[in-house]
């Protein structure tokens, strides 16, 4: 800040700094005028000016070093009150603008609510026609077309889903209950969900829990047991998909494995970042790349470390790792 005051002052230190020559310079050249007393005169002036200098330097930069140090809030609490007239015209502008803004974020918030309020309305709606769906296709005779009707059907509801909990993660913290959930009703829950498609592609599930509940939220650990299972269902064929959870080092942990294509070395980094798919399969067009995403967002408010290996050709393994009960203390108390 020294610096960027001294820049911004040169102009006025230069003519001081000039007079003061130019003083010299004149008693230099008329004899009448000593020249032992006008240096004398000056060096006191110069001790003067520097004292000034120090004094308007504390004065003048407090309310742009408060500027400086502000964050990109529309906080103006830690901003100091202006004294000078032009920091009084710097802050009305950016009271003005900060008023502006929060206008504009209120207004943005709540057009975000009613969107949110609207899709979510409209996905509950659309899910009582795909349940009269649901019944009729469970009526047909032909189980070929039953087959094929039920995997499509399939799809639409994972993909309402998806996108009905895309809706609620951000507002996640207030839709938690945390208690011990019991993993076996659970998977087994979600590996029935998705029965027809796995009959499709002669998929079975190998199922050993040797830790029998966990620690978490019901709902929230069903939709991230939901998107692990659906990719391990989407990229695998004519195997089995094996689920097992066991406890080390006081953590529960799930770890989903299947003998699917596996995952390019090269994509592991970017798997869940919001839309990405494979680059090997790009031109697969039922992959949406946001299953992972979601389910790594809601595993991070869990506190759920998740972990991803891969080898391609050869499957990928997929490893939940629950927090320490004492860990748990942040998310009980929202």
């Amino acid at each position: 800040m020294i610096k960027k005051y001294i820049i911004e002052r040169k102009s006025w230190i230069l003519l001081f700094l000039f007079m003061q020559l130019f003083i010299v310079f004149v008693s230099y050249l008329d004899t009448t005028i000593s020249l032992r007393s006008i240096l004398y005169v000056v060096f006191l002036l110069m001790m003067i000016f520097i004292i000034f200098v120090i004094i308007r330097y504390n004065k003048e930069t407090k309310f742009y070093k408060s500027l400086e140090g502000w964050e990109n809030s529309l906080d103006l609490t830690s901003i100091a009150n202006a004294e000078s007239p032009f920091e009084k015209m710097i802050e009305q502008r950016i009271i003005n603008q900060t008023k502006l803004l929060k206008q504009e974020a209120s207004q943005n918030r709540i057009a975000l609510e009613q969107e949110k309020d609207e899709l979510l309305s409209w996905i509950h709606e659309v899910k009582t026609p795909l349940t009269a769906m649901h019944l009729i296709i469970e009526r047909l005779d032909d189980e070929v077309i039953k087959a094929q009707l039920t995997y499509e059907w399939l799809r639409i509801h994972l993909l309402l889903d998806q996108q009905l909990h895309q809706k609620r993660i951000p507002f996640m913290e207030n839709d938690l209950y945390i208690e011990n959930v019991a993993l076996e009703p659970l998977i087994f829950k979600e590996i029935k969900a998705l029965q027809s498609w796995c009959m499709q592609k002669g998929i079975g599930f190998e199922v050993e829990l040797e830790a029998a509940e966990v620690l978490s939220d019901a709902k929230w650990l069903a939709f991230i047991m939901r998107q692990l299972l659906t990719n391990a269902v989407k990229y695998s064929d004519s195997s089995d998909i094996i689920i097992q959870s066991y406890r080390q080092n006081d953590q529960t942990m799930i770890k989903v494995k299947d003998f699917g294509r596996g995952i390019d070395p090269k994509d592991l980094p970017r798997i869940f970042d919001k839309g990405f798919t494979s680059t090997t399969a790009h031109q697969d067009n039922a992959s949406t790349g946001m299953g992972l995403y979601l389910a790594k967002k809601a595993a991070e408010t869990l506190l759920i470390n998740i972990q991803v290996e891969s080898k391609l050709g050869e499957g990928t393994t997929v490893t939940l790792t629950f927090p320490k009960k004492n860990e748990f203390v942040r998310i009980t108390s929202m």
